[in-house]
């Protein structure tokens, strides 16, 4: 494996927090349910989120050479009952073979790859706020990648239901 400096994994991860925001703005913009506008804008609105944070930190060691201490980043519990909402509703409005599906499918690629460059440098990294940067950030897009794992899996059994896809 390369060894990539602080720096390099600073702006791999604000490339892919940029990635995440415009792809979710851009589902969210195209989007015919208003469940999924709604997750998507969500999303969008949390990688925003990291790239400030992010950025914060990268200009920050750029000037010292070191990093802030972390500001711990905890769920907001509306926001965890808003998306246990939405996701009811986009079940409704959505089937598993459409563009909000297939734009699931893939976010659940995109927050895996997210998770295992964060969780890889948290091990990696020997500054201690360094590692709770990225374990603070592989933890939050671990959450994502769970509400979008949970949702494509409900997806998923209602077309095996509804097409009778069973074996017997």
């Amino acid at each position: 494996m390369e060894n990539k400096t602080a720096i390099d994994i600073l702006k791999e991860a604000i490339l892919l927090e940029r990635r995440g925001k415009a792809f979710y703005s851009n589902v969210a913009e195209k989007s015919d349910s208003e469940a999924a506008k709604k997750i998507f804008t969500m999303m969008a609105e949390e990688e925003d989120e990291h790239i400030k944070f992010l950025s914060k930190q990268f200009a920050h060691y750029m000037k010292t050479n070191e990093f802030l201490k972390n500001e711990h980043h905890h769920g907001d519990a509306s926001e965890d009952v808003a998306i246990k909402v939405l996701t009811e509703d986009i079940k409704k409005q959505i089937t598993a073979a459409s563009f909000e599906a297939a734009a699931i499918s893939a976010a659940m690629d995109f927050e895996a790859r997210a998770v295992k460059i964060y969780s890889e440098r948290a091990i990696s990294a020997s500054d201690p706020n360094e590692k709770e940067l990225y374990k603070m950030l592989a933890d939050w897009e671990k959450g994502h990648e769970f509400i979008l794992h949970k949702l494509n899996e409900e997806l998923k059994e209602d077309i095996w239901n509804d097409n009778n896809f069973w074996p017997f």
